[in-house]
């Protein structure tokens, strides 16, 4: 799975890099320990409501996706990654495959190992930090989903609406499976078009879009277990574990 992931870009800087519309009143402070629930930046294509033209947007998203069909948003903390083995199938995902596909610029993911405990310490789960060797942005790829809230009568104001997402995953290859039998699928920039193109609706083509974040080239570096909390944030959190 990915459950944790980092995200430090500025978003004049995604903004450029994904070629997107941005409001400047929509911020998100940088974080080294993106979590379940937390609000995260997305590209994503739209027709504007106005002209009907088709728009690509950064904006912020709920990572863990809410099904337009739920009755509540409260499994959405459950529903944060969509295995791309039957992402296309189930009920929860498939309809958001065909027409709201969205990339979720991150620096690199979180995956834990266990450590068995000895004689002198306990059993823990060492953090490893997974990105790209050359350091790139991933454009990791994702699904979103509108949910109509009842509880607000005017469908015009914006708390009618939560937006979320998730984060397609598959078996994990190469350093990263050394780690966690699961990780997030990429989108290459030259598939980014096709892959945010509501229009596009093949699901096979879509599909071969997906693919292992930088190729496979990964760096796979042990961090500080401050991570396991998710009170803690910085980029201290990416410096090597303390010695025992």
């Amino acid at each position: 799975m990915c459950g944790r992931y980092a995200s430090s870009r500025a978003p004049e800087d995604l903004a450029g890099l994904f070629e997107a519309r941005w409001d400047p009143r929509e911020t998100l402070a940088p974080s080294w320990n993106v979590a379940p629930t937390d609000e995260v930046w997305a590209v994503l294509e739209r027709p504007d409501r106005e002209t009907g033209e088709v728009e690509r947007r950064l904006r912020t998203l709920r990572w863990g996706l809410v099904p337009s069909w739920a009755k509540d948003p409260n499994g959405g903390a459950r529903m944060i990654n969509a295995r791309v083995e039957t992402v296309h199938e189930k009920p929860a995902y498939r309809r958001a495959f065909t027409r709201r596909r969205c990339l979720l610029p991150a620096d690199g993911f979180y995956e834990w190992q266990p450590v068995a405990a000895t004689a002198t310490a306990k059993a823990y789960k060492q953090p490893y930090f997974i990105a790209p060797q050359d350091a790139a942005v991933m454009a990791m790829a994702g699904l979103y989903e509108f949910w109509r809230d009842p509880a607000v009568t005017d469908e015009d104001d914006p708390a009618a609406w939560l937006v979320t997402t998730t984060i397609i995953t598959t078996e994990a290859t190469d350093a990263a499976g050394r780690i966690h039998p699961r990780m997030p699928l990429a989108v290459a920039a030259r598939d980014h078009d096709a892959w945010l193109d509501p229009a596009h609706e093949d699901v096979h083509g879509l599909r071969a879009l997906l693919h292992t974040p930088a190729g496979g080239h990964l760096d796979v570096r042990a961090v500080s277990t401050a991570v396991n909390s998710v009170r803690n944030n910085g980029p201290e959190l990416l410096e090597p574990p303390a010695e025992s």
